[in-house]
């Protein structure tokens, strides 16, 4: 088995910079709702240390990457955020939830106008660069989608709790100490990917337009 340790040193590159800007933006938009929670706790910084897991943004990517897994994901420290400092916690959570998922666009977006604007002179002589842009692209758009599917603790189903009526919302919050349990199994038995790569094609298809458009 060989190991390719100029893709796995990019990869942790990337997945390290879109998990911790995942998280401040969580906490950013939390703080602008009136929550200083993750302000308080030293957590709306784009220094590494206080987001970092030791696990989940370091040893599980190694692991996977070095196994040569096909799908794996990676987290950062969750950010800190007390809805009761909301003035509408349903919608404001709602808000606080999609600013994960939306940073990991925009993210993908700057990766891919890397192609747009830098010349393919420069990317075909240097292939690192042509690798760190798609995995930037690949991975933030990757990060985006199953951060928004509806399965406890992802940012989807803060969505689709907020979103129900109160009674059936808080049946769905019961699922919350099953959740990763039930995302281990549906990854094992496939169906995460069946759910998510129409939709990361649907976003690589728009992608590949701007690219289009500005190239």
């Amino acid at each position: 088995m060989s190991i390719d340790i100029h893709k796995i040193v990019i990869t942790l590159v990337v997945l390290g910079i879109s998990v911790i800007v995942h998280e401040v933006a969580h906490g950013y938009i939390a703080y602008r709702l009136g929550d200083p929670t993750a302000k308080i706790a030293g957590r709306l910084t784009l220094n590494p240390t206080p987001h970092i897991d030791p696990v989940g943004t370091i040893l599980f990517p190694v692991i996977c990457l070095v196994l040569n897994f096909s799908f794996f994901f990676a987290w950062a420290k969750p950010v800190p955020v007390n809805p009761t400092y909301f003035k509408n916690p349903k919608k404001d959570d709602i808000l606080v939830a999609i600013a994960g998922p939306g940073s990991n666009l925009i993210l993908a977006l700057i990766f891919t106008l890397g192609f747009a604007f830098i010349p393919a002179s420069i990317i075909n002589s240097y292939p690192g660069i042509e690798l760190l842009l798609q995995t930037g692209i690949q991975w933030n758009v990757l990060l985006a989608v199953f951060n928004m599917l509806p399965i406890p603790p992802l940012d989807g189903a803060h969505v689709l709790k907020n979103s129900l009526p109160d009674e059936i919302g808080d049946k769905f919050g019961m699922l919350w100490p099953y959740g990763f349990f039930i995302l281990i199994g549906l990854l094992y038995v496939g169906v995460l990917g069946k759910v998510m790569l129409p939709i990361m094609a649907v976003i690589y298809t728009g992608l590949n337009q701007v690219i289009s458009i500005l190239a």
